[in-house]
Formats: C-alpha cells, structure tokens, sequence
C-alpha cells in the first residue's frame, strides 16, 4: 500500500483575457489584493487564436498572465476558480458597457505541468469539486514545455512558453527553500 502524503505547494497563477489595458491593470491589482504580491507579470499577448469570447468580450483580446509569490496547497484551486468569478462579477459591474470585460483563469504551475482551473468537462479534464475541473495544459521537462492533443492553441505561443518556464525556475527555487527550511 502506498504512503499517503501532503501534496506539495504550487505556484498560483492566473490568465487574464482582456481588451483594454486599464481593464488589464485593474484586474491584476484585483487579483494582488486577493492572493497576494505576485513576482511575474507577462507581457500581453494577442489573443487571436479563437473567437469564443468575441461575442461577450469584443474583439482584438490579448491575454496576460500573474504568478503569485506565495505557494498554495493545490486543493484550494476549486475555491480560487469561485473567487476569480466572483472578482469577473465584479468587473462587470465596473465596466457596464462591456458584457464581460475580463476573463480570469486561474490554475498552477507544478514541477512537470501546467493546470488550469475550467468549469467545463471533456473526456481529459479531472473533476475537482464544486463544478469545477483541472485541465492539464502544459508538461514540463529539465528547459522545455511541452504540449498536448488538447492544449488550447494560444499555448503552443513562445512567448507563453518562456513565461511559464521563468515561472517554474522560481517555483523549483522556492521549493528548495522550502525543504530547506528556508520558507515558509
């Protein structure tokens, strides 16, 4: 029988699809207010791969994303999706003449992978709890990023990809800090 153990903290971060750039800085100082200072901001990238948030959100949409300095138990990623829809919620009460004027997609960076919080089921997204999945997004090797058949296609970017994998050499630091003592 197998030892059951903790799960090992992960790095929070979180997606922001967004048209405006006021829209963009009031979400990420939004998202710092609730979870913390966070220690990687990406550039805004161009959000041209699909059209499914045309019709809510408008068009030529750019995506960004935050890391967050302090790690989190990966059980709390449920909880965290409810709060980023709560914080969409609210935002759509600051920009009445936007449907929906930001979309927050939270989820964590682990040592091999990249997992992203959903609300929708597909034959490869694992139910968490409260309606919501883990989507597996990206796995990581030693200084690469890999894809998968169901990776969404803004992820295959290099820009994307070089984000997450800065994010994943603080997150490994961290960890060592962690084990060390270091960290708390």
């Amino acid at each position: 029988m197998g030892e059951i153990k903790k799960f090992t903290p992960v790095k929070l971060i979180c997606g922001i699809i967004f048209s405006d750039d006021p829209i963009r800085e009031k979400a990420r100082a939004r998202l710092i207010e609730k979870f913390g200072p966070a220690d990687a901001l990406s550039e805004s990238f161009s959000f041209n791969f699909s059209h499914y948030y045309d019709q809510d959100m408008g068009q030529n949409l750019k995506r960004c994303f935050i890391s967050f300095e302090s790690l989190i138990d990966p059980q709390n990623l449920p909880v965290i999706k409810h709060q980023t829809n709560d914080l969409e919620e609210d935002f759509r009460l600051l920009f009445p003449g936007v449907h929906r004027p930001v979309n927050l997609d939270p989820g964590y960076l682990k040592a091999s992978a990249l997992i992203m919080a959903t609300t929708k089921d597909f034959a490869h997204r694992i139910p968490l709890t409260a309606g919501i999945y883990a989507h597996l997004e990206l796995l990581f090797t030693r200084q690469k990023a890999r894809t998968l058949g169901w990776t969404y296609p803004d992820f295959y970017q290099p820009g994307y990809q070089v984000f997450f994998l800065q994010v994943r050499k603080t997150y490994l630091s961290q960890l060592k800090k962690l084990k060390a003592g270091q960290l708390t």
